[in-house]
């Protein structure tokens, strides 16, 4: 799920600054980016992120501003001299200048070395609040987010309840031109006088019978009102809201397959295409 929190403070004589970003995906995919003197901190840091991201592809950036201070690099006199008089021994072949062997030597390996910086518990206890703070900015973007989403979510259900609802005149009219039809094509080919009108009622019944969606709509308005039931539940609904908006599809489809009806379909079109930026929404949940 979408999310971003920042939080920053000064620890010791340093500006700290903890970022917490997630993107959509459908499983827990985090990439820290932090200073070397933290690595020891790193598995807790992904147990603690890993607890309140949940899900998606999160980034964690932990990083503080450097000063004058912070250059502490020192020559290492015996490599470097060493280097110096490895590279005396090949000057007369390569040609160089006195001059040029000390800035040679000091781009070779391990010519600079800087002191390994130890993390004191005390500074690790202030910036373990600004990544919680940061957590907590993370978590109230997410919620903002959230209830934005539920309102999307439950006014598109409540859109394909209407549209369901729109089908009754639909269906009524159908029916009346089924009706009208098949006592036409009789009439066509014997005398209406005839016609044995038990006989029409009970083959205009067994016809319309076959086009009858009235356990589609309420098999649909059942799924309706679980999906609603499900978003004012427990967190970490959104596979289950994934799953109900399958069959709220799939009963869509079968009124769409029994429409037989050019105005019919129009609805049913509209309810498909609602469904669409549901289950879009949705990927968006947790």
């Amino acid at each position: 799920m979408t999310g971003y929190g920042k939080a920053e403070g000064v620890v010791g004589t340093r500006k700290y600054s903890i970022e917490v970003r997630s993107l959509n995906s459908k499983q827990f995919d985090l990439s820290t980016r932090i200073p070397a003197m933290f690595r020891e901190k790193e598995m807790f840091l992904r147990k603690l992120l890993r607890s309140r991201v949940i899900r998606g592809k999160c980034d964690f950036f932990l990083f503080y501003e450097l000063d004058s201070n912070d250059v502490k690099h020192e020559i290492n006199y015996p490599i470097v001299e060493s280097y110096i008089d490895q590279l005396k021994a090949v000057k007369t072949s390569s040609g160089a200048e006195d001059s040029a062997l000390l800035a040679l030597a000091m781009r070779m390996p391990e010519a600079l070395s800087s002191p390994k910086e130890e993390l004191d518990d005390k500074s690790w206890q202030e910036i373990e609040s600004l990544v919680l703070e940061a957590l907590d900015k993370f978590d109230t973007f997410r919620e903002t987010e959230g209830a934005s989403i539920e309102a999307d979510l439950k006014k598109g259900v409540d859109f394909i309840r209407s549209c369901s609802t729109t089908l009754d005149p639909l269906l009524e009219a159908r029916q009346k031109r089924v009706r009208e039809r098949i006592k036409s094509n009789l009439e066509e080919v014997i005398d209406s006088s005839s016609i044995d009108e038990n006989r029409f009622e009970q083959e205009v019944f067994f016809y319309i019978e076959k086009q009858d969606v009235s356990e589609e709509r309420s098999r649909l308005a059942a799924h309706c009102a679980h999906f609603e039931e499900i978003m004012t539940g427990a967190p970490g609904q959104g596979k289950k809201l994934g799953f109900v908006a399958q069959e709220i599809g799939r009963e869509i489809n079968t009124l769409g397959s029994k429409a037989n009806d050019a105005d019919i379909q129009k609805v049913v079109v509209q309810m498909k295409d609602e469904l669409e930026k549901i289950k879009e929404q949705i990927l968006n949940t947790l």
